[in-house]
């Protein structure tokens, strides 16, 4: 998705208790003053898999920084090295042992959602939190914790990088 060219239709939320509330946003106004609050509160933890573009969206579109960010694809990149798949849907798989289906991955969030698209999009942040927990066991175990709080830490510069439009690796020759 291109920030700028596709609009950000929706927000899933998940206090990971098998609960999510899919938020459909004013595309006219993107006023949202209490959705802002949570996003930029310090002490409500946000659980992304792969953030970097959900949070550019937010950015350009709710004009807020997401605070308190966690990030699955990041965790699964440093904690799965044996892996070279780190797609949701793998890490449903191999850590809730459940096969989610993205056939409305592609599809259109724009207008009035249908049951299929309401599953998926739950689909896509119930989960988080146990993967998230799993994720952070293996991190720890191999001594890479670290590493990921200071790619978490980069994450903000990288979302206001590509908002600037350097898509380039800057630490490239």
């Amino acid at each position: 998705l291109d920030v700028k060219r596709d609009p950000l239709c929706l927000i899933q939320i998940s206090t990971g208790n098998s609960d999510a509330h899919i938020i459909q946003l004013d595309r006219e106004s993107y006023i949202a003053p209490n959705l802002n609050k949570v996003l930029s509160d310090e002490s409500v933890t946000k659980i992304f898999h792969y953030g970097r573009a959900d949070i550019a969206h937010i950015k350009y579109y709710l004009k807020t920084d997401t605070k308190n960010i966690l990030d699955t694809k990041i965790a699964s990149k440093l904690a799965r090295s044996y892996s070279d798949s780190h797609s949701l849907k793998t890490l449903i798989k191999e850590f809730i042992n459940i096969d989610v289906s993205k056939q409305f991955q592609s599809s259109d969030f724009g207008g009035e959602l249908s049951p299929a698209q309401l599953k998926y999009c739950a689909n896509d942040v119930v989960y988080l939190h146990k993967i998230h927990e799993e994720l952070n066991k293996i991190l720890v175990r191999e001594k890479r914790i670290n590493l990921y709080n200071d790619c978490l830490k980069f994450l903000k510069t990288r979302v206001d990088l590509d908002l600037a439009l350097f898509k380039d690796d800057i630490w490239a020759h």
